[in-house]
Protein backbone atom coordinates (compact mmCIF):
# COMPACT_ATOMS: atom_id res chain seq x y z
CA UNK A 1 0.00 0.00 0.00
CA UNK A 2 1.49 3.68 -0.79
CA UNK A 3 0.29 6.30 0.71
CA UNK A 4 1.21 10.33 -0.36
CA UNK A 5 -0.55 12.46 1.78
CA UNK A 6 0.68 16.08 3.60
CA UNK A 7 -1.21 17.59 6.65
CA UNK A 8 0.49 21.11 7.42
CA UNK A 9 -0.77 23.51 9.85
CA UNK A 10 0.97 27.10 9.30
CA UNK A 11 1.36 31.26 8.85
CA UNK A 12 0.70 32.11 4.84
CA UNK A 13 4.33 33.84 4.41
CA UNK A 14 2.95 36.20 1.59
CA UNK A 15 0.44 37.70 -0.73
CA UNK A 16 -1.03 34.89 -2.51
CA UNK A 17 -0.71 34.65 -6.12
CA UNK A 18 -3.78 33.92 -8.20
CA UNK A 19 -3.46 33.24 -11.74
CA UNK A 20 -4.99 31.24 -14.58
CA UNK A 21 -3.69 28.57 -16.71
CA UNK A 22 -4.54 28.83 -20.60
CA UNK A 23 -7.26 26.52 -20.39
CA UNK A 24 -8.99 28.99 -18.12
CA UNK A 25 -8.60 27.26 -15.02
CA UNK A 26 -8.07 29.40 -11.33
CA UNK A 27 -4.72 28.20 -9.54
CA UNK A 28 -3.53 29.52 -6.45
CA UNK A 29 -0.16 29.76 -5.29
CA UNK A 30 0.83 30.32 -1.17
CA UNK A 31 3.59 30.23 1.20
CA UNK A 32 3.36 28.88 4.68
CA UNK A 33 5.72 28.41 7.36
CA UNK A 34 5.37 25.88 9.85
CA UNK A 35 7.50 26.26 13.34
CA UNK A 36 8.98 22.70 15.19
CA UNK A 37 9.91 23.68 19.05
CA UNK A 38 11.67 20.94 20.35
CA UNK A 39 14.35 20.86 23.80
CA UNK A 40 18.35 19.45 22.83
CA UNK A 41 19.94 17.33 25.18
CA UNK A 42 21.81 20.31 27.07
CA UNK A 43 18.45 21.75 27.95
CA UNK A 44 18.35 24.30 25.44
CA UNK A 45 15.10 25.48 23.96
CA UNK A 46 15.43 25.12 20.00
CA UNK A 47 13.01 26.08 17.39
CA UNK A 48 13.20 25.35 13.32
CA UNK A 49 10.79 27.36 11.00
CA UNK A 50 9.70 25.18 7.51
CA UNK A 51 8.57 26.80 4.17
CA UNK A 52 6.63 25.23 1.77
CA UNK A 53 5.44 25.91 -1.36
CA UNK A 54 1.02 25.27 -1.72
CA UNK A 55 -0.35 24.97 -4.95
CA UNK A 56 -4.55 25.08 -5.11
CA UNK A 57 -6.45 24.71 -8.20
CA UNK A 58 -10.05 25.52 -9.16
CA UNK A 59 -12.44 27.16 -6.10
CA UNK A 60 -9.67 26.18 -3.64
CA UNK A 61 -7.98 28.78 -5.52
CA UNK A 62 -10.39 31.41 -4.93
CA UNK A 63 -11.21 30.86 -1.77
CA UNK A 64 -7.58 30.99 -0.55
CA UNK A 65 -6.50 34.64 -2.87
CA UNK A 66 -9.77 36.16 -1.42
CA UNK A 67 -9.39 35.23 2.17
CA UNK A 68 -5.84 34.74 2.83
CA UNK A 69 -3.44 37.03 3.54
CA UNK A 70 0.45 37.40 5.37
CA UNK A 71 -0.25 35.75 8.34
CA UNK A 72 -3.17 33.88 8.30
CA UNK A 73 -3.54 31.06 9.98
CA UNK A 74 -4.33 27.64 7.55
CA UNK A 75 -5.06 24.16 7.39
CA UNK A 76 -3.77 22.10 4.33
CA UNK A 77 -4.43 18.95 3.31
CA UNK A 78 -2.67 17.52 0.28
CA UNK A 79 0.08 15.29 -0.91
CA UNK A 80 3.57 16.01 -2.70
CA UNK A 81 4.45 16.57 -6.37
CA UNK A 82 7.55 16.77 -7.89
CA UNK A 83 8.04 18.94 -11.01
CA UNK A 84 10.88 19.47 -13.10
CA UNK A 85 11.63 21.67 -15.79
CA UNK A 86 15.07 23.31 -18.23
CA UNK A 87 15.98 26.68 -16.63
CA UNK A 88 17.07 29.22 -19.29
CA UNK A 89 20.71 27.87 -18.85
CA UNK A 90 19.56 24.46 -20.12
CA UNK A 91 19.94 23.47 -16.48
CA UNK A 92 17.56 21.06 -15.11
CA UNK A 93 15.36 22.26 -12.10
CA UNK A 94 13.31 20.49 -9.22
CA UNK A 95 10.66 21.37 -7.26
CA UNK A 96 8.39 19.81 -4.88
CA UNK A 97 5.08 21.55 -3.77
CA UNK A 98 2.41 20.10 -1.83
CA UNK A 99 -1.16 20.09 -3.68
CA UNK A 100 -3.38 21.08 -1.80
CA UNK A 101 -7.12 18.86 -1.89
CA UNK A 102 -8.75 20.48 1.78
CA UNK A 103 -8.06 23.44 2.55
CA UNK A 104 -9.61 25.32 6.73
CA UNK A 105 -8.92 28.76 7.17
CA UNK A 106 -7.72 29.94 11.05
CA UNK A 107 -9.67 32.27 12.60
CA UNK A 108 -10.35 35.87 10.97
CA UNK A 109 -8.67 38.59 13.02
CA UNK A 110 -10.80 41.03 14.86
CA UNK A 111 -8.57 43.54 13.14
CA UNK A 112 -7.80 44.84 10.24
CA UNK A 113 -3.87 43.92 8.33
CA UNK A 114 -1.57 46.52 10.26
CA UNK A 115 -4.20 47.08 12.85
CA UNK A 116 -3.22 47.46 16.64
CA UNK A 117 -5.95 45.55 18.24
CA UNK A 118 -7.89 47.74 20.43
CA UNK A 119 -7.46 47.79 24.32
CA UNK A 120 -10.08 45.00 26.07
CA UNK A 121 -13.14 46.06 27.47
CA UNK A 122 -12.46 47.78 31.00
CA UNK A 123 -13.07 44.37 33.61
CA UNK A 124 -13.17 46.33 36.80
CA UNK A 125 -17.08 47.49 36.43
CA UNK A 126 -19.78 45.39 37.13
CA UNK A 127 -21.97 44.04 34.51
CA UNK A 128 -25.42 45.47 34.70
CA UNK A 129 -27.45 42.38 34.88
CA UNK A 130 -30.62 42.85 32.75
CA UNK A 131 -32.65 39.82 33.68
CA UNK A 132 -35.18 40.72 35.98
CA UNK A 133 -35.00 39.14 39.83
CA UNK A 134 -38.37 37.75 40.90
CA UNK A 135 -39.11 37.19 44.68
CA UNK A 136 -40.68 33.91 45.92
CA UNK A 137 -43.50 36.04 47.24
CA UNK A 138 -44.08 38.48 44.09
CA UNK A 139 -47.21 38.21 41.90
CA UNK A 140 -46.49 37.87 38.11
CA UNK A 141 -48.93 39.19 35.51
CA UNK A 142 -48.72 37.24 32.29
CA UNK A 143 -49.66 40.34 30.25
CA UNK A 144 -46.75 41.93 31.03
CA UNK A 145 -44.09 38.89 29.91
CA UNK A 146 -42.86 40.57 26.25
CA UNK A 147 -43.37 37.20 24.64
Amino acid sequence: MNLNRVILVGRVTSVPEMRTTQGGQSVCTIRIATNRNWTDSSGQKQEQTEFHSVVLWRRLAEIASQFLTKGSLVLIEGRLQTRSWQDTSGNTRWRTEIIAERMQLGPRSMTAPGETPAAPPDTEQPLKEEIPIIEEDEKIDVNEIPF
